[in-house]
């Protein structure tokens, strides 16, 4: 027998030895012999966040579907690329020339990818004063009464695909599937109300739709239930304004709401400024159009602004927005070639992490979100993600803060009482029969671990996965 592999034998039978007596590989039998994974595929890593070196392993290098926890290797590459203080520009201004209050020529909004723009998760920056009636104001100001004109949508910083390719057909109608825009708003979202009957297994009525987006038909055919939540979901092309809405909602409900996703942002936000200038007194003549204005063109009026990356990116990994996290991989192409689509910025991402001394040969990426049931990645390559982004020079503190503690965000079922917000931060990421986690712990040791935990095509609840998986890293926590 070769010595080397001899003594590689015993070091392995006096480790597993040693380590068997710890409260940690205990409960890692007890989850792993559990009859609901029998057939589940799991990984795991825990390595040292200094130095990443692994102090626990199984199926490291073997590849899972991340669900969101991709979205870390998305959100740790755009601060790095773009920097936590990068803002997104949106620009007004117009063509032509104005004579005695009349623009003789087109009012222009230059779309720079802002994913924030009018978001629900950032009222305050948006909507203190409300963005539109800044820039009907700006107008004003600029001295325009009317405009003999068309309102010229400049979309072009993006390209034409703004929903990934492998993105399935139950997610891209409903909220959490929008697509990236040059000019998203809203959070490329709406609202669809029902009433719902007293008895269960009836047809349903829908009562509004708010904000209702222009050239879209609606297909109701949501029943009323005893299962008290939402179980509709909205169908349909991103490029097509029909939507077919099935499942089931509560009985017995005057108003029950549902979210959707809006596939035509841009005509939206076009309508809501068109009707704030007529408000004003200010009417435009023409219409509105999809056109890409040159620079010697265009006279710039107003600049909105977003909130710094490092804000947006909190709100991204904290609410597990996808939206957001589209928008950053179209965004690092845009400012690379000066076109955003998803093949270059997910080349430039993969290729960043490269460049870092990662193995991206474990690193499959089809969007930046995780929504993408193609993508693949192993819980090494997330771990060390990880690591780099704790001895990064200028974004360790804003990306680790991104990462909810428990209690918060998407770790709302993590106890408070067992993991406190200075020793743990995580993110999560689940869809159909996929777990996964991958985060920073400290010990009680007081010793720094990144860890991961992946589970992937497994049986059984949800919810009872997450409390054994709580219980797996706080075994883990005791034990180092």
């Amino acid at each position: 027998m070769n010595v080397q592999f001899f003594v590689g034998l015993i070091f392995l039978f006096f480790s597993l030895n040693l380590f068997s007596q710890t409260a940690f590989e205990n409960q890692l039998n007890s989850f792993l012999n559990n009859p609901e994974y029998k057939h589940a595929a799991v990984g795991i890593r825990f390595a040292e966040t200094e130095s990443g070196k692994p102090v626990f392993e199984l199926n490291p290098d073997k590849l899972f579907i991340p669900a969101s926890v991709l979205k870390t290797v998305t959100s740790a590459a755009a601060l790095e690329i773009l920097g936590p203080d990068y803002r997104f520009h949106t620009r007004i201004g117009y063509s032509g020339k104005i004579v005695n209050g009349v623009l003789q020529g087109d009012i222009i909004i230059v779309g720079g990818g802002d994913p924030a723009l009018g978001s629900e998760y950032f009222k305050e920056h948006y909507f203190a004063p409300y963005f539109l009636v800044v820039w009907v104001r700006k107008l004003k100001t600029a001295g325009i009464k009317s405009i003999q004109g068309n309102l010229v949508l400049n979309t072009f910083l993006y390209d034409e695909e703004q929903i990934p390719r492998t993105w399935i057909w139950e997610d891209i109608g409903n909220y959490y599937g929008a697509g990236a825009s040059a000019l998203t708003v809203y959070d490329n979202m709406f609202r669809i109300s029902f009433r719902s009957p007293a008895t269960s297994g009836m047809a349903t009525e829908i009562i509004s739709v708010y904000p209702r987006p222009e050239g879209l038909k609606f297909e109701n055919k949501v029943l009323s239930s005893d299962i008290n939540s939402d179980q509709a979901y909205v169908f349909g092309s991103p490029t097509d304004g029909t939507r077919v809405i099935r499942g089931t909602i509560p009985k017995n409900r005057k108003a029950f709401t549902i979210k959707a996703s809006n596939p035509f942002p841009e005509t939206l936000l076009a309508d809501e400024f068109i009707h704030l200038l007529a408000h004003e007194g200010v009417f435009i003549s023409g219409k509105t159009i999809f056109q890409n204005v040159s620079e010697t063109e265009f006279k710039e009026i107003w600049v909105t602004e977003s909130p710094a990356l490092g804000e947006i990116v909190k709100v991204l990994n904290y609410e597990s927005v996808n939206l957001f996290a589209e928008h950053l991989v179209k965004q690092i192409a845009a400012e690379e070639t000066g076109i955003g689509n998803y093949k270059t910025g997910l080349k430039l991402i993969s290729e960043y992490w490269k460049n870092k001394g990662l193995d991206t040969n474990q690193l499959f990426m089809e969007d930046g979100s995780g929504l993408s049931h193609f993508n693949a990645v192993s819980p090494a390559f997330l771990s060390s993600v990880l690591n780099k982004m704790a001895g990064s020079e200028k974004n360790t503190v804003v990306f680790k803060n991104s990462l909810p503690a428990a209690g918060q965000g998407t770790l709302a079922h993590f106890t408070t009482q067992s993991f406190l917000p200075q020793t743990f931060r995580a993110k999560s990421g689940s869809m159909t029969r996929v777990r996964c986690y991958t985060g920073y712990m400290q010990a009680n040791s007081g010793q720094n671990f990144t860890f991961t935990i992946m589970v992937n095509h497994f049986g059984g609840s949800h919810y009872k996965l997450i409390s054994e998986m709580e219980t797996l890293l706080l075994a883990f926590q005791q034990t180092f």
